[in-house]
């Protein structure tokens, strides 16, 4: 690599190496902050985050090839970096109470959000197999130890077990697609796999490689038949880093099966029709189980699964208007679930958890903004109009039916009316129920900035949705 080149991929990859090297360096000044001092961290690692993100802005206006072909920085993976950097920067605002009661404030905490965070954006810019492998493996391994950040429970001790084990099967399945495509095709770069075939794109080799890439791509987002890791970890984790989980992990997933999906090859085979069955299971699983939960984040996560199903539909559709509708779906489903798991946090003070759906019971009479929130979230999780969940589904289904799925598309409408159930249930609980015993919400300033923001962001994305299409599609096609 010469000179000039390698200048090329260090300011093509600016923003990674910003945030990994403040990751380093808070994991130095992190020994040397006094206790009872623990708020620097938080608004040090936000302040990485913020100048990670000035440095995409300043690198979106071109397409930046970098590392002989392995990265890009283009508008497809700046829409994306932009949505980690919101889920982090929202994840770490919400610590600084949360990590106090729990009492895992330490600096390693944050130093492992900060590299969860670079390995995803590794992986929306990643064009070839092996950089996407790398993005993903820096990625998991921190959301391992960060599920099992709280030591002392054995539940977390548990989920991060299960996380472990099942993601590293997940992982030999993915490599030995990735061998696979290797040895077909002699490149692992997601350009040069389809210009490598020169007979039939259709090869059953080449399609079983795709689908053992696809199966272990689908685990990340949580997707059946390897979702079971899901509900356990996202109970045993900490609060926050479950809402981390549910957003950045889910949507760094996305990012690759879209940017595989946008590979010729796969366009022209039929993996489609294992992507639909999928998205069809994975929807039924998470709306069904959901409907028998108690724990708060138990069901969250059956709704996780149920909304990654949702979310596949879009892939399956394809297209502009497909992935654009991905894309968007993620977007608006970033700003709900990071709301509704800010009011599970805000409510963990003293002896009171929140996790139990009961522990929300009354909450109307005595804290009736925060019921409000919890609405608009639970509504807009739900897709009830004209709310910004219900455009998020909305155009997933346009997409679908313009494609030709319209029984994909019927499906997707019945299982949305049985997921509806579970979130205007727990409304019912919040504006139905008398109040079991008083509770002080830990509403500390920047709770109360996080619920402000996540709120705004629904509701003006539900204000102008064809804007933020229309925006994702530019991201994808240009134009």
């Amino acid at each position: 690599m010469t000179a000039a080149a390698l200048f090329q991929s260090i300011l093509a990859s600016l923003p990674e190496i910003i945030v990994v090297t403040g990751a380093c360096v808070l994991l130095i000044l992190g020994q040397f902050v006094p206790k009872g001092q623990e708020q620097f961290l938080v608004f040090a690692s936000v302040a990485v985050v913020l100048i990670a993100a000035l440095g995409t802005i300043m690198l979106s206006g071109e397409v930046r090839p970098a590392y002989a072909g392995m990265f890009v920085t283009d508008r497809f993976s700046v829409f994306f970096k932009f949505v980690f950097y919101l889920a982090t920067v929202l994840t770490l605002l919400l610590s600084q109470k949360y990590a106090d009661i729990e009492g895992i404030g330490h600096s390693e905490y944050y130093v492992l959000l900060l590299l969860a965070l670079s390995g995803m954006m590794i992986m929306a810019s990643a064009t070839d197999l092996l950089s996407i492998y790398v993005g993903l493996e820096l990625t998991v391994l921190c959301t391992y130890v960060l599920t099992g950040f709280l030591r002392h429970e054995r539940r977390s001790n548990e989920a991060a077990l299960k996380y472990v084990i099942l993601g590293s099967v997940s992982t030999g399945i993915f490599l030995y697609g990735v061998s696979l495509v290797y040895g077909l095709t002699g490149t692992t770069q997601l350009d040069g796999i389809a210009a490598a075939v020169t007979g039939d794109p259709l090869d059953p080799g080449l399609l079983l490689a795709v689908v053992f890439i696809v199966a272990g791509l689908v685990f990340k987002v949580g997707a059946v038949p390897f979702h079971m890791w899901l509900p356990d970890a996202y109970e045993g984790a900490p609060t926050t880093i479950t809402a981390f989980m549910s957003v950045g992990p889910k949507a760094a997933g996305f990012a690759v099966i879209l940017r595989v999906f946008l590979n010729p090859l796969v366009a022209a085979s039929d993996v489609w029709i294992i992507v639909a069955v999928i998205a069809v299971a994975t929807m039924a699983l998470g709306s069904f189980v959901a409907l028998v939960q108690d724990n708060f984040k138990r069901l969250l996560a059956y709704s996780s699964i149920a909304h990654a199903g949702f979310a596949l539909f879009g892939v399956v559709a394809g297209g502009a208007d497909g992935i654009a509708s991905v894309m968007l779906y993620l977007l608006i489903y970033s700003f709900m679930n990071l709301g509704i798991f800010a009011t599970i946090i805000m409510m963990r003070n003293g002896d009171f958890s929140g996790e139990v759906i009961e522990d929300y019971a009354g909450l109307a009479k005595s804290h009736p903004g925060l019921a409000l929130l919890m609405l608009l979230y639970l509504f807009s999780l739900a897709g009830i109009p004209p709310t910004a969940g219900f455009f998020a589904k909305f155009y997933v289904l346009v997409a679908l039916v313009e494609r030709g799925f319209v029984m994909l598309a019927v499906i997707a409408v019945l299982l949305s009316v049985v997921a509806a159930y579970f979130y205007i249930r727990i409304a019912m609980v919040i504006y139905m129920r008398e109040p079991n015993r008083a509770f002080d919400p830990a509403l500390t300033p920047l709770v109360r900035a996080t619920l402000a923001f996540t709120a705004a962001g629904t509701i003006g994305i539900g204000l102008f949705p064809a804007w933020f299409l229309r925006f994702a599609q530019h991201a994808v096609f240009g134009g």
